[in-house]
């Protein structure tokens, strides 16, 4: 008899519970859960490295949603 194959499991954030990904045959993206969730998680999680601090402070006050627990760090000249 042949062994089950056990699927592989990827550890996600709680947020994002039950996400499942793949890509079918012509590249497009197949989602469990819905491309507007996924995009409310990473406006809320991650830094966009293309805003600059001033640009970073005015979307955390406009929007009320904080991109990252810390601020990005920017190397003083010295």
């Amino acid at each position: 008899m042949k062994k089950k194959k056990k699927e592989d499991v990827a550890e996600t954030h709680p947020d994002l519970k039950g996400l499942r990904m793949s890509v079918d045959q012509f590249g497009r993206l197949n989602t469990s859960v819905s491309l507007e969730r996924i995009n409310d998680f990473l406006d809320k999680h991650v830094i966009d490295k293309k805003l600059n601090e001033e640009e970073w402070e005015e979307n955390k006050k406009k929007t009320g949603k904080t991109p990252s627990p810390s601020k990005p760090n920017k190397r003083k000249k010295k």
